[in-house]
């Protein structure tokens, strides 16, 4: 199979890989590139991964090159570090506004008396929520623009010739295949390295590899030993997935029989689908960001649902 552009297929967690197969069932016999930067200094244990891809694999290295960089460019290297002090500070100003917003939500929804008031109410909380998510992500932009309006990439000499280095490797490549981790590292290291703007071919992705790909990153972890977290706008992923939101390990990780707090995370990211993905997962995403029917989603309601024919 050529590459046929940036279609998507997400997988749920690869503990019992299914990668294997969906390889040949897309009849693709390889070269494949593939990125385990969220693996973070485990990045070159890929042997597994590579044996899954018959031996055809090479791995980006982003990982490796961000380090090279940060220790060969060591201006870049101080800028980067301030703007990631900075990111961070604005992560925690937004979670202290989120915890508030969203208990309002969870109040109100508690609160008795006339259903129809309370439903108004708890619909003008969530839509409040809404608007501090898109203001958080606008920020975020604003931020990161103008990081790169004042450290331009491409005239960092040593960025630069990662750039062309991982923009040959994915030359003829038929998928690129991106592992999980750390999310962060994960969006960061594709972004410096101009992924995006490379590649033209088709992805394979799962766990943290499927959120990177996404238009914007949403962390959540209801069963977290401190307990439940509140889903968060963490930035901006590849945008290679449009109007979908990937929730890997969401049966272990989310509280799904909690049917108001699941209709609060639904709504929040609403027109975009909140995908589930639990092992033996597959889900196939089309160019307009259309999943296929069978795929297991959030509705509105808080209910999982299957996306059925229209």
């Amino acid at each position: 199979m050529s590459s046929s552009g940036q279609s998507v297929v997400l997988l749920g967690p690869q503990r019992q890989p299914i990668l294997e197969e969906v390889v040949q069932s897309l009849d693709l016999d390889g070269p494949f590139a593939t990125i385990t930067a969220g693996w973070q200094e485990r990045e070159p244990d890929d042997d597994e991964l590579d044996a899954l891809l018959d031996g055809q694999s090479v791995n980006l290295n982003l990982y490796a090159r961000w380090h090279d960089v940060l220790d060969r460019d060591p201006e870049y290297a101080v800028a980067d570090r301030h703007q990631r002090e900075v990111l961070d500070e604005l992560q925690e100003l937004y979670l202290l506004r989120l915890d508030y917003a969203l208990d309002a939500v969870v109040m109100l929804q508690q609160r008795r008396g006339s259903a129809d008031l309370r439903a108004a109410a708890v619909a003008e909380a969530v839509e409040a929520v809404r608007e501090l998510d898109a203001a958080h992500l606008l920020r975020i932009g604003e931020v990161n623009g103008e990081f790169y309006e004042r450290w331009p990439p491409h005239d960092r000499p040593v960025i630069a010739q990662h750039r062309a280095a991982v923009g040959r490797l994915l030359e003829g490549v038929t998928a690129l295949v991106v592992a999980g981790g750390h999310v962060g590292v994960l969006v960061a290291s594709m972004h410096l390295f101009n992924v995006a703007a490379a590649l033209d071919a088709p992805v394979i992705a799962w766990s943290a590899g499927a959120m990177a790909l996404a238009e914007q990153v949403v962390l959540f972890h209801d069963r977290a030993v401190q307990g439940p977290g509140n889903p968060e706008v963490y930035g901006h992923g590849l945008s290679l997935l449009h109007g979908v939101v990937p929730l890997p390990h969401a049966a272990a990780r989310l509280l799904l029989g909690d049917v108001g707090r699941m209709a609060v995370f639904a709504q929040r990211f609403a027109p975009a689908r909140c995908v589930l993905l639990d092992a033996g997962s597959r889900v196939d995403v089309d160019l307009d960001g259309d999943v296929p029917v069978g795929t297991r989603v959030l509705d509105l309601g808080g209910a999982v649902s299957v996306v059925s024919e229209s």
